[in-house]
């Protein structure tokens, strides 16, 4: 579990895929540079990458102990995570988000958040603003019902709050985020470009009610 508040922006340095590429593969090894996000992580704890909880598999310059040493970690990915998120997409030097799983003592920032993709969305625009920017994101149909405005989402693993959604009927939903000074800082999402996949998660409070009163009827 985790909050959706990223800890750092890393670095992927290399990718092995075994059985194709990119999207194709049937599965890949992924090599990351971090520091914060590995203080206190040992050998298969949970690391969110972009919003996709992850299993650290192994350390470089480090033992097992999450001693703080270490700069860098591995991960394997396998074909449905590639396929259903836009990890599959990744390649060596781009920056990906960073969040390491809460613990019982951890503050919850941000809201719950499970690192399970619902989706990709496609950034549609981005509007700057004197203190903020509003980025429009589209999104699947079948995930626009989830999605209610001043409700929460996660971009990339990001926690945002929903600052307006398309209409009911409109056959290419969108919704639409204000982003923060901190959050175009200390993220990737402040460098990201109109067209480029971004991993969705909906609040899973929402499935959870749809599924219960789907039920009662």
């Amino acid at each position: 579990m985790f909050t959706g508040i990223v800890e750092e922006v890393g670095t992927l340095l290399a990718r092995e895929e075994t059985g194709g590429a990119g999207p194709e593969a049937d599965a890949a090894r992924l090599r990351i540079r971090a520091r914060k996000a590995l203080e206190g992580v040992a050998l298969g704890d949970s690391i969110a990458v972009n919003g996709v909880c992850l299993t650290v598999t192994g350390f470089v310059g480090a033992g097992p102990k999450g001693d703080g040493t270490a700069e860098e970690w591995t991960t394997d990915v396998m074909a449905e995570t590639l396929r259903r998120s836009s990890l599959g997409a990744l390649a060596a030097g781009d920056p990906v988000n960073l969040e390491r799983a809460v613990t019982p003592h951890t503050r919850l920032g941000g809201h719950l958040v499970q690192g399970h993709v619902d989706g990709v969305g496609t950034v549609v625009s981005r509007t700057p603003g004197e203190h903020w920017e509003v980025v429009r994101v589209g999104l699947p149909p079948e995930l626009a019902r989830y999605v209610v405005e001043k409700g929460s989402i996660t971009l990339d693993g990001v926690s945002l709050t929903v600052s307006a959604v398309s209409a009911a009927d409109d056959p290419e939903p969108w919704f639409e985020v204000s982003l923060i000074p901190t959050t175009l800082r200390e993220t990737t999402l402040g460098a990201v470009p109109p067209g480029s996949p971004v991993n969705l998660e909906v609040d899973v409070i929402a499935k959870y009610v749809e599924r219960l009163l789907g039920a009662r009827s």
